[in-house]
């Protein structure tokens, strides 16, 4: 990580349809749930999927509480609301400080049973508000390969402008390994 956020964006954000909740350690049921039902929908486009166990859900919410605490990754579960009135993890949504000063990065991916019904899109929108409130955040990007048309989809949605394409770090299975920067400043 190049960055660290000055304060921290709230823990508990409500966005109709969904609510963004700081990750705890007795996620790891529901986060290991959701990626396993999800692999296929999830693996052309992101590379820890390749190989993921429960070993991996457990690694993963780790290093989110540590992230969170050190101020360089903020990720939430997204919680959507289901028919029996109660709700579940329908995805997951990050803030990263890795795009340099005065910038925000945010990383998506939602369960295959939840995908197109706007949550991911609500769920950015919902830390777009969130990183502009920090003081120093000038900017909020986010990347994806160009051939994941649906990833693109929200930032064009939600007003971002395509500001470039750089190769990516860790290349999807199924992309073309350069990604496509989306931007939207303050």
């Amino acid at each position: 990580m190049t960055g660290r956020a000055p304060e921290r964006p709230d823990e508990l954000i409500e966005h109709a349809p969904v609510t963004l909740r700081r990750f705890r350690p007795d996620d790891l049921d529901a986060l290991f749930r959701a990626v396993t039902e999800s692999l296929g929908h999830l693996r052309p486009w992101m590379p820890w999927a390749a190989d993921y166990s429960r070993a991996s859900a457990q690694e993963y919410l780790a290093a989110s509480v540590k992230s969170w605490d050190e101020g360089t990754e903020y990720n939430y579960a997204i919680m959507t609301a289901v028919p029996d009135g109660s709700s579940t993890l329908a995805g997951v949504a990050g803030l990263m400080a890795r795009i340099g000063p005065g910038g925000l990065e945010i990383g998506y991916w939602v369960h295959r049973g939840y995908a197109r019904r706007g949550l991911a899109t609500a769920a950015t929108a919902a830390l777009v508000e969130q990183a502009f409130r920090l003081p120093g955040v000038n900017r909020v990007e986010i990347v994806h390969d160009e051939l994941n048309v649906a990833s693109a989809g929200i930032p064009r949605h939600l007003g971002f402008t395509e500001v470039g394409r750089r190769p990516l770090d860790l290349p999807p299975p199924e992309g073309t390994g350069i990604g496509v920067v989306w931007s939207l400043t303050r």
